[in-house]
């Protein structure tokens, strides 16, 4: 494993292959600030260059805390920054911010402004997006509890495997008066259902590793000493497919699934349509032709060939002599 640290080091980051674990350092508390959420957007913009990191692993260095939750200081300034305005104009601000914060210039003077609260927040909610948009695999090892942000961070992941023991996760915001903002709301229901999530939000009590395994919350529990290995054998495992295949399943999963059927359709024909003809996909799918015509059946009903294939990411390529 290879170390890269980058100050301030909220993310501190160790390079295991092909699989990237950051280790999120949220202070004595495990919280996750201003700071942190930068830190995170620029890991995106590195990811976006990087070809060689194929997944990420998230985990804590708090010793019972994946994310504790959002820094409350952060939540509260922000919130009180903002005049005290109806839905209609709420949403106004909303759109406002996020428009702004895509012209730089304008961006910079708005941050001395009450927009500056919005185009955090949307900055946020665009750097969930782009790892639910990105070619890379994002693993949340979970080492302790989550809640609020913590939580969130964790449903933008990919996969969710949380460390066994006295932990818990949860969206606790309306205990606070507010709501989560960081995307639960929108992710918690599409993980468990609509009901499930409104009323784990309503009420705001979170959940057993073990509960949220059984509702779909997370995917696996793990032994505490096992967890950094299981995740960086399953992102391993995950990223070893081909990497635009695993983007254009995750946009068309993430953002057609949420639409209509006729727009996620859409979607998925549009993602067909931009993967099909790359080198990649034609080299496995003519590979997959000519062992069908070579073998006299087709390669995916032959167990050994079907296992091969799972454990390497793609279809084995042979030449008439064997392997290559």
């Amino acid at each position: 494993m290879t170390k890269m640290h980058t100050p301030p080091e909220y993310l501190d980051m160790e390079s295991c292959g092909s699989v990237l674990i950051a280790r999120l350092d949220g202070g004595p508390h495990g919280l996750m600030g201003l700071d942190m959420a930068n830190e995170l957007a620029a890991l995106l913009d590195k990811l976006e260059s990087d070809t060689t990191v194929k997944a990420v692993v998230l985990t804590g260095t708090h010793p019972e805390r994946f994310i504790g939750h959002a820094d409350v200081r952060w939540l509260q300034e922000g919130g009180k920054s903002i005049p005290s305005v109806g839905r209609s104009m709420a949403s106004a601000i909303a759109q406002t911010a996020k428009t702004v914060r895509g012209i730089p210039p304008l961006a910079a003077v708005a941050s001395l402004t009450p927009l500056d609260g919005g185009m955090q927040l949307d900055k946020l909610h665009d750097t969930f997006l782009r790892m639910n948009r990105s070619g890379v695999i994002f693993v949340a090892a979970l080492n302790g509890s989550a809640l609020g942000l913590g939580s969130e961070l964790a449903l933008a992941c990919d996969v969710r495997l949380m460390a066994d023991g006295d932990f818990f996760i949860g969206q606790p915001e309306v205990l606070l008066g507010i709501l989560p903002g960081g995307g639960g709301t929108q992710r918690l229901p599409r993980l468990v259902g609509a009901h499930r999530a409104l009323m784990l939000m309503l009420e705001g009590r979170p959940v057993s590793p073990q509960k949220a395994l059984e509702i779909g919350y997370i995917d696996e529990v793990v032994a505490p000493d096992a967890l950094l290995d299981r995740a960086i054998e399953l992102a391993g495992y995950l990223g070893s497919r081909p990497k635009g295949a695993i983007e254009a399943i995750k946009r068309a999963v993430y953002f057609g699934g949420s639409a209509t059927l006729d727009e996620g359709l859409h979607m998925e024909r549009t993602e067909f349509i931009k993967i099909s003809p790359t080198e990649t996909a034609q080299s496995l799918m003519v590979e997959y032709l000519e062992r069908t015509d070579r073998d006299g059946g087709v390669p995916f009903y032959n167990p050994s060939i079907f296992e091969q294939t799972l454990e390497q990411g793609s279809l084995p390529r042979q030449n008439r002599g064997g392997r290559r």
